[in-house]
């Protein structure tokens, strides 16, 4: 891999992931070139004909919905603390993504992670959290649309991770042992529209980068999402129908020593309307070892991170913002 040389943006990228749904070397080829020029130089981009059906989307955005609609009662009752992995009903202000300025995030939000489950192309592992996941109850056929969508976003973590696999100079299932049984939850974030101007004391979400390898966005028609570029501005990344957002994470700009931009993005929700997100956060198998890839070293770029296991990575994360901030996960990612 070549020596990196980073340009600034003033916008966030859209590429065309149909090339990786192919066996085509070639167009496969096509898209991992332009993923690795934006998670170099932008950490964010968008991905269309990626594969997931719009229909599963927008029944997803319907159980989000329906979920937020419920009795505070019944989503205290399967709130994050009654978790043994923080898995549940996140309440309004009970995060705080940037405490340096913020009083408490203004969202709520629904964790769950991935179960083992049988599907059509074989067995799936899930989260090696499973054991925490929590459902509503007198909700029919919410945990059914959850496990569907859960099994969609996998297989394209899968086609992402070969994609960036190709764009590091690597075989494409390079990643493939790593990554077969990633650590891999989904939030339903409900964000009620704020009046005046923005406000860092009491944004959607504050200031901050995501702790895994990658996350995957889906995105309501309602703009709010921003992200920070090398000038210190901040970039709309609005809305696109039929896309998905995914950005760089921690673990993987840990992976690739520095050469993919894990980069700060916030939400505002000035809107006048209620926006829905659904963020799927993906990293590596828990018991991967992360460290600098074979193509991101030289002798004039060393490695720049010590090893890290990738489990304890992210919930060493996780668990000091807990003990720092007493609050149920104030740093957990969310879009």
């Amino acid at each position: 891999m070549s020596r990196l040389v980073r340009t600034d943006f003033d916008s966030v990228p859209v590429i065309d992931f149909a090339g990786m749904l192919t066996g085509d070397p070639a167009a496969k080829a096509d898209v991992a070139a332009n993923l690795r020029d934006a998670c170099s130089n932008v950490g964010f981009f968008y991905i269309r004909n990626h594969g997931i059906p719009q229909a599963l989307m927008d029944r997803m955005f319907a159980q989000s919905e329906r979920f937020f609609r419920i009795p505070a009662a019944d989503k205290k009752a399967i709130h994050v603390k009654k978790s043994p992995h923080l898995v549940g009903y996140v309440g309004m202000g009970e995060e705080n993504a940037d405490p340096t300025v913020s009083k408490g995030d203004v969202h709520e939000g629904f964790d769950f992670i991935a179960e083992d489950v049988e599907t059509t192309f074989g067995f799936m592992e899930g989260d090696f959290r499973k054991a925490g996941n929590q459902w509503p109850a007198n909700l029919p056929g919410f945990r059914e649309v959850m496990t569907e969508y859960t099994i969609a976003v996998r297989l394209l973590a899968r086609r992402l991770f070969a994609a960036f696999a190709l764009g590091l100079d690597l075989p494409e299932d390079y990643f493939a042992p790593m990554s077969n049984k990633p650590m891999a939850l989904t939030r339903m974030m409900y964000y009620p529209s704020q009046s005046g101007p923005l406000d860092l004391a009491h944004m959607g979400v504050g200031a901050h980068t995501d702790h895994e390898c990658f996350t995957i966005l889906a995105q309501d028609s309602v703009p709010a999402l921003q992200v920070r570029n090398r000038r210190g501005e901040w970039i709309d990344a609005p809305p696109i129908p039929g896309t998905f957002v995914v950005n760089i994470g921690d673990l993987m700009a840990r992976w690739t020593n520095g050469a993919f931009a894990s980069t700060f993005h916030r939400v505002f929700n000035a809107t006048g309307r209620i926006r829905y997100s659904i963020p799927t956060f993906v990293g590596a198998n828990a018991d991967a070892v992360i460290r600098a890839l074979p193509s991101c070293i030289s002798d004039e770029n060393p490695p720049q991170y010590e090893p890290v296991v990738a489990g304890e990575y992210v919930s060493q994360l996780i668990y000091h913002n807990i003990h720092q901030h007493s609050a149920p996960h104030p740093a957990k990612p969310a879009q």
